[in-house]
């Protein structure tokens, strides 16, 4: 246990950084990979909802380039979150779902019930 929680004191200056978007992005794991846990079973998302303050910062990251590094699929959709004033692309078709769901298609997950 208490190897742990050292962990993060241990790693603080470990030289990676995320494949895209460098520091500012690196909360996108945890808003990406904590739900893979949940959502990918079929569980409720609202069972792991990604605080909004860390939530907030993520969309502004997500360009064409984001998109098409992580094989997302957007398929002419407009993504806009229902709990953020944030949205990203363009398309022929307004696609709104809660911000975190939007992340995870964004970086090419599935969200079930979701289709763009």
């Amino acid at each position: 246990m208490a190897q742990l929680a050292a962990a993060p004191k241990d790693n603080a200056h470990h030289p990676w950084k995320p494949p895209v978007g460098g520091l500012a992005t690196a909360p996108g794991h945890d808003v990406v990979h904590g739900p893979d846990i949940t959502v990918a079973p079929g569980l409720d998302p609202g069972d792991r909802r990604v605080p909004a303050e860390r939530r907030r910062p993520l969309p502004a990251g997500v360009t064409p380039r984001t998109v098409r590094f992580f094989g997302a699929r957007p398929g002419g959709a407009a993504p806009r979150a229902t709990d953020l004033d944030r949205s990203y692309g363009s398309g022929s078709r307004t696609v709104t779902r809660p911000g975190q769901e939007l992340l995870l298609l964004a970086y090419g997950r599935d969200v079930p019930g979701v289709d763009i």
